[in-house]
């Protein structure tokens, strides 16, 4: 049995939690890493042979190191890395509070850089692994009030492009997931930060007004279904980049696509205007 171990981030809710139930039901080995254990203790009981819940803030750096020690002390390798921890806030740039935007990058980008410098040495070691970063649909085209989020996942998802170059020569892989709304009760953990400004209300306002009123029938996403397509993505043999994840991620990002190429297009003689003459030809990249 080609049993691998997983340590996912973020396990106590949402698809985190959905990804921890699904590869352990599938046999494999996973440690369950949330920054309480509350919720983790109960799915690692059902699996005691298994499964590993672990308290890991992902923004304290001894959790990190303790962490990972622990993990290759109890199953003596990590396979599978899914930094999937995050959280958001919503409010406009201006309006949004600088504590809330500053936590919310420690814990969606540098919590998520930092652990996989951690894991890392052990997977060059073996030269095996697969880094699993998972971003959002915000990853790749923001919106108004959830532009620190957005921000946070662009930079998570420019680190992982960066990575991949350098690990896959190597025998790793890394890949980002980038989900659209999934039906994990995210409505309820997501919060407001800053006092809203009515100039913004048209926009930001309007987006506040979008998120107190969402319900869960207005998420398309099967949390089930999207544990699936992860599991299926992250062992696959031949690891894709970018893996989208929702009906609503598809269109929105396929309408951001189209938005760039309509842009690169009508620029092109103005970037190519910018150049010493005849210089292209000797360029690094």
């Amino acid at each position: 049995m080609n049993r691998k171990t997983w340590l996912i981030t973020g396990a106590s809710s949402g698809l985190g939690k959905a990804l921890a139930e699904y590869v352990l039901a599938r046999g494999d080995q996973a440690v369950l890493a949330a920054s309480s254990t509350a919720s983790t203790t109960e799915l690692a009981s059902r699996y005691p042979e298994t499964a590993l819940a672990l308290k890991l803030d992902v923004t304290d750096s001894e959790h990190r190191v303790n962490g990972v020690r622990t993990a290759l002390d109890r199953f003596g390798a990590i396979d599978i890395l899914v930094n999937n921890a995050a959280i958001d806030f919503i409010g406009g740039l201006e309006e949004q509070d600088e504590s809330d935007y500053r936590r919310l990058f420690e814990v969606n980008f540098f919590g998520a850089v930092a652990l996989t410098r951690e894991v890392l040495p052990s997977m060059r070691h073996r030269r095996a692994g697969v880094i699993v970063n998972v971003s959002s649909m915000d990853g790749f085209a923001s919106l108004p009030a959830n532009g620190y989020y957005s921000a946070s996942k662009f930079a998570l998802e420019g680190f992982t492009e960066a990575l991949w170059q350098e690990i896959e020569p190597l025998g790793l892989h890394a890949m980002v997931i980038q989900p659209g709304s999934f039906r994990t009760g995210i409505e309820h953990r997501t919060k407001s930060s800053g006092q809203p400004i009515e100039d913004y209300a048209a926009t930001a306002g309007a987006f506040r007004q979008i998120l107190a009123d969402i319900t869960p029938e207005m998420f398309p996403g099967d949390p089930t279904k999207a544990a699936d397509a992860i599991y299926a993505s992250a062992t696959s043999s031949q690891p894709r980049h970018w893996v989208i994840l929702g009906s609503d991620a598809q269109r929105r990002i396929g309408v951001k696509l189209d938005q760039l190429r309509a842009e690169f297009d009508a620029g092109k003689d103005l970037a190519l205007s910018t150049d010493f003459p005849g210089s292209a030809e000797n360029a690094v990249l």
